[in-house]
């Protein structure tokens, strides 16, 4: 079953039926050692997935659960390799979601659950999108409308120091300042052996190929109408803008990404702008870098995995 949460939309399926679990696998074409995020409703629920609860990670559920942070655990024995993709620890989160609490409470059981997209495209933040990916392949769709965050869940790994594996709307500004020390974040390029969903594929990607642009804004704008000028006519190239560049470029599709300041309305369109990328049949995508700040560096990590590492950096 599809089903929506805060974050994106989830396929789920019960945390101990590995058949159910294998589906998943096989419906999305996802890798087999990419793990699994487990969704609970109730913070009990923990004591039949986890060995241990750190101070840490009680610090971390009291201030941000319900909502987007997947805390990594050491694992229960019960819990399914199918689940860990083999590794000692879960990841797990409660989503703040009301539909996905709801289906949460009357399964009554804790429910593993990816992005409901086939693998490697942009994670579906509306019914539509799970429709264009899954129609036919899962037997029912929850439709709620678009996903508040329409960013993955912040993944937090806490032992033996406290770690973000992968960047979402729990900021590590704000993690800091739950925990009272500071906060590492690992490095994207450096993942062989991923210890949380998004770290080692190629994620989020648009069919067309998409190029990003970072540094100072100003010349990112001329150097992207650089690249504009030399393109052929007979190309369809799409450019995603901040708000305040939008009037500034010479093409004539241009998205609205949001001001340069917001990232969270980043956060929350991205997924829909590389989607509609696809319904255009862009022959190319060129894309304006974020700041990595805040939410920020979320938006960043998830816009340098859809141009798949081709990173233009101007100064």
């Amino acid at each position: 079953m599809v089903f929506p949460t805060e974050t994106v939309y989830g396929l789920g399926a019960v945390f101990n039926d590995e058949n159910a679990l294998l589906k998943i696998f096989a419906v999305k074409g996802r890798p087999s050692d990419n793990p699994l995020i487990v969704h609970i409703w109730d913070v009990k629920q923990l004591s039949s997935l986890v060995s241990q609860v750190s101070s840490k990670a009680e610090c971390l559920t009291k201030a941000f659960w319900p909502g987007p942070l997947t805390i990594i655990f050491p694992k229960r024995s019960l819990v399914s390799g199918v689940v860990t993709a083999g590794l000692d620890t879960v990841a797990v989160r409660m989503p703040s979601h009301p539909v996905a609490q709801a289906l949460l409470r009357l399964t009554d059981v804790p429910v593993a659950a990816p992005s409901a997209n086939l693998s490697g495209r942009p994670s579906p933040t509306k019914g539509s999108h799970v429709v264009e990916d899954l129609f036919g392949k899962v037997e029912y769709i929850i439709d709620a409308g678009p996903c508040p965050a329409g960013i993955e869940s912040t993944v937090i790994k806490l032992e033996p120091d406290p770690v973000i594996l992968r960047p979402g709307s729990v900021t590590k500004e704000m993690l800091e300042q739950a925990l009272g020390e500071r906060v590492a974040v690992a490095n994207p390029d450096n993942q062989e052996h991923p210890q949380a969903p998004g770290m080692k594929y190629r994620h989020y990607a648009p069919q067309a190929p998409a190029l990003l642009f970072e540094g100072d804004p100003e010349k990112v704008v001329a150097e992207i109408n650089h690249r504009l000028d030399q393109g052929k006519s007979s190309e369809r190239i799409v450019v995603i803008s901040s708000s305040e560049h939008l009037t500034r470029y010479r093409n004539e599709w241009v998205l609205d990404l949001g001001p340069l300041e917001s990232p969270e309305v980043a956060a929350s369109r991205l997924y829909d702008l590389l989607r509609f990328c696809d319904q255009l049949a862009a022959s190319q995508i060129l894309i304006e870098g974020v700041k990595p700040q805040g939410v920020g560096l979320a938006v960043a990590n998830r816009l340098r995995k859809a141009a798949g590492g081709c990173i233009v950096r101007v100064s």
